[in-house]
């Protein structure tokens, strides 16, 4: 975090003035959009994808190079992916991200738990944090997901990774509030913090993405629904700390609640949005994105020649810049929020005087 630190003034100048001219130190790559999952907040799996392989991944983590902190594989379902194994290693011997962040919906079972264990082992100077995604209790998650059993199932997955203890892996719950349980959170809040007791608890807001195929959807809770449940996990997740969760990181998943809270309001940027700046992902595809709200294409990694830094550096690069910077969107896109909390002087000095109120 240090190594971070020192270079967010370079970000802040980036992002002010053009220079200097830096390469995203937060990576979303969606390796499949295939997933076994049919969420009513998501209809990622209709989309068709000519996936790149473990060795154009790995042409591309060299093209990126050292310097990534935090690198999440997400899908689709990642771990559908045989190979899933193998394009991490890459990323960590190319790349060596000091957190890589894995969602999943937990229906493959003991063999999340199998992949993880062989994950983690081959990555020993990251901090391997595996998400399972979970939206409710019981039938109330199989409804929203789409697959009977889901929840059952999402649980032996869950209880296998907990039987790891491996010392740099982290087991985590990630729920994603939309209309369909906003009005659940409380139960859900309380379930996973008092029965589960996961390493890290976190939220975000069901969005209509492009990405996902969900644009028109309605998926998106109102702004007040929203606030209440908010509200209810700052007040238990304030008071409990989850395990292996630094008070700094909490305190800026403590803030990111005010900023959702914010967006859903006044339907603007609260914070100078750092997307195309410090942070990007890469589609199944090969397609660079500077978000995946708008999902629109910088560049394709496979046109050219896995050159990340080429699409990058590029003026359509620029020019998603120059829209972000003008305000021209606004999300509550958790993973987005955190490179740009992180970027913001004010939201720093906010979650610095919100240590001494957290447990720890």
């Amino acid at each position: 975090m240090i190594g971070l630190a020192a270079k967010i003034p370079l970000y802040v100048s980036f992002r002010a003035t053009g220079t200097p001219r830096m390469m995203p130190f937060n990576l979303t790559i969606s390796v499949s959009y295939k997933c076994n999952s049919r969420c009513r907040t998501c209809n990622v799996w209709k989309r068709k994808a000519d996936d790149l392989s473990a060795a154009e991944y790995d042409k591309i983590f060299s093209s990126i190079g050292k310097g990534v902190f935090w690198v999440t594989f997400s899908g689709g379902e990642p771990f559908l992916r045989k190979d899933l194994g193998t394009i991490i290693a890459s990323a960590y011997g190319r790349c060596r991200p000091k957190i890589i962040n894995i969602p999943t919906n937990g229906l493959l079972g003991r063999l999340v738990s199998e992949k993880s264990a062989q994950i983690a082992r081959a990555c020993p100077d990251s901090e391997v944090v595996v998400n399972l995604s979970l939206d409710g209790v019981g039938k109330k998650h199989d409804n929203i997901r789409g697959v009977p059993g889901n929840f059952n199932r999402a649980m032996e997955a869950y209880q296998a990774l907990r039987e790891l203890r491996l010392p740099n892996l982290s087991v985590g719950v990630h729920m994603v509030i939309s209309r369909f349980n906003v009005e659940d959170v409380p139960e859900f809040c309380d379930f996973v913090l008092d029965e589960l007791k996961p390493d890290s608890y976190i939220s975000e807001v069901a969005e209509e993405r492009v990405e996902l195929g969900t644009m028109g959807a309605g998926i998106t809770p109102k702004a007040r629904d929203y606030a209440k449940a908010a509200d209810y996990i700052k007040m238990r997740t304030g008071k409990k700390s989850a395990k292996k969760v630094s008070r700094f990181t909490k305190a800026f998943r403590m803030n990111y609640y005010e900023y959702a809270k914010e967006v859903l309001r006044s339907k603007r940027q609260p914070i100078p949005c750092y997307a195309g700046f410090a942070s990007a992902q890469i589609s199944p595809e090969g397609d660079v994105w500077g978000c995946c709200i708008r999902a629109e294409p910088l560049g394709s990694l496979r046109q050219s020649g896995y050159d990340f830094r080429k699409i990058w550096f590029s003026e359509r690069a620029d020019r998603f810049r120059q829209s972000v910077k003008a305000g021209e969107c606004a999300c509550p896109l958790a993973n987005a929020y955190y490179s740009s909390a992180v970027c913001d002087p004010i939201t720093t000095v906010n979650v610095l005087s919100r240590l001494g109120n957290l447990s720890p």
